[in-house]
């Protein structure tokens, strides 16, 4: 039996929140994929060449959403292997906590089908890879243990 290749790779994402009626709600999107159906994932993406975890977490939750972003803190890294191409790859995405700062999911590029507003409870059932959904569940503790930033208390564009 041959022995597949490793190499590594690294993306960042976000965890947009805005807060609706004094509840947190996070942006997710869909996708469709050959293997897995449907699947429904926080935004995240490659970096490009020089650029920073924040700096392409930023742009590529921007790109994928359609919202601006900022980053209000960091959050854990998740790390999972996967096979593609022949080649077994040992993933890092380092996430950050995020809020809106204009835009519209109307605009959200192609990479997402679809991408929607859903309570932690909804993402907790809604989002297919367990490493999210984990991540997701740390960060509603986190925000249970914070007070939303008047900023965020309102109803935030691209609803």
């Amino acid at each position: 039996m041959a022995r597949l290749r490793t190499a590594s790779a690294t993306s960042a994402g976000g965890i947009v929140v805005r807060h609706e009626d004094g509840k947190p709600h996070l942006v997710v999107g869909s996708r469709r994929r050959e293997r897995d159906g449907r699947t429904w994932t926080l935004p995240k993406g490659t970096p490009k060449r020089a650029e920073t975890a924040e700096a392409t977490a930023i742009r590529e939750v921007e790109e994928e959403t359609g919202l601006t972003v900022r980053i209000t803190g960091p959050l854990e890294s998740i790390e999972y292997w996967f096979v593609q191409s022949g080649t077994r790859i040992h993933k890092t995405v380092h996430y950050f906590m995020m809020e809106p700062t204009g835009g519209d999911l109307a605009r959200h590029d192609h990479e997402f089908d679809e991408v929607r507003w859903v309570t932690f409870e909804e993402a907790a059932t809604a989002l297919t890879f367990e490493t999210e959904r984990a991540l997701v569940a740390h960060a509603g503790k986190l925000l249970a243990n914070s007070v939303p930033t008047a900023a965020n208390a309102r109803a935030e564009p691209g609803a």
